[in-house]
């Protein structure tokens, strides 16, 4: 992490410490961090977290790698959106964790990304593919927990929504006897999904649903959809050919044959870049599987 700044005058004669708190938004732990084991200078000189400085001094305050920024890899198929100093906007493929696991501890999405330490904001299942934000420093991390993200996802679902277009309001919560499944159920917590109908293919009876995310919860559109009756296809955990609720009857089970994971693709990211305040706005198209279980 590497930051550097000029003191505005409302902060004139205020100690390091609480002008990097109040105007640049940085934890406690990090200035300790910064403090013990960084480097702070005020106008090219070494400085104490605790002193004043002055209007118009310029600050430079690092921590972690010299140059603040990791060695990105971009020979690993992973598609770059785009790339700064402070974050990364990329695609990830489907069937790969965003974080190492107990189960998949030699591929993730971050160690296909740099050899370095990376910092996710957001987390997509395995099977999930599309786009991701991932900050290279701890300090744009929770800058970007702050920051307002747009996530726009596109899924292809058995039947067809009624009505086209609405919002789910259904709290969710952890099954009973279970680590995994989440279920609609009146002491979850909430959960809010936007979704309306894109398109409907009559002679499959699937439909392709763009959803906005307006909470974050696990498995929020996952279950959502299937609470509704409309399981995504290829859903290893909530549709027809998944161990819990399996149903070999379902009108066009056959079609789990041909989308091998759940049809959910992250379409969309729109946010305000938390250092330079730039607008970013990204759209990866539908992948392949999804296109040819819908199109054919």
């Amino acid at each position: 992490m590497r930051i550097d700044f000029t003191v505005p005058s409302e902060f004139d004669g205020m100690p390091v410490h609480e002008i990097l708190k109040s105007y640049k938004s940085m934890s406690s732990t990090l200035i300790k961090r910064i403090r013990l084991y960084g480097k702070l200078n005020v106008n090219g000189a070494h400085h104490r977290m605790i002193d004043s400085v002055r209007s118009g001094d310029l600050i430079h305050a690092s921590f972690g790698h010299e140059d603040g920024v990791p060695t990105i890899r971009t020979d690993q198929g992973i598609r770059i959106y785009y790339q700064d100093q402070y974050l990364v906007v990329c695609e990830k493929p489907a069937d790969l964790v965003t974080h190492p696991s107990w189960q998949h501890m030699d591929d993730s999405l971050i160690q296909r990304l740099s050899f370095q330490t990376l910092h996710p904001v957001m987390r997509l299942d395995r099977e999930t593919s599309g786009l991701i934000v991932v900050a290279l420093d701890g300090y744009t991390h929770h800058l970007l927990n702050q920051t307002s993200i747009e996530k726009i996802y596109l899924g292809v679902v058995y039947g067809q929504f009624e009505p086209r277009a609405g919002l789910i309001d259904l709290p969710i919560g952890r099954a009973d006897n279970s680590i995994m499944i989440r279920e609609v159920r009146e002491d979850g917590r909430v959960a809010k999904t936007e979704y309306s109908t894109s398109e409907y293919n009559d002679a499959r009876d699937i439909s392709l649903i763009r959803y906005r995310l307006l909470t974050g919860r696990c498995h929020q559109i996952r279950v959502h959809s299937k609470h509704l009756g409309h399981p995504l296809v290829g859903d290893g955990l909530y549709g027809p050919a998944s161990d819990d609720y399996a149903n070999p009857n379902w009108p066009g089970i056959e079609l789990e044959d041909i989308m091998t994971r759940q049809a959910l693709h992250a379409h969309e990211l729109a946010f305000e870049h938390p250092i330079s305040h730039e607008k970013l706005k990204f759209a990866s198209p539908l992948p392949d599987d999804m296109s040819f279980l819908f199109y054919g």
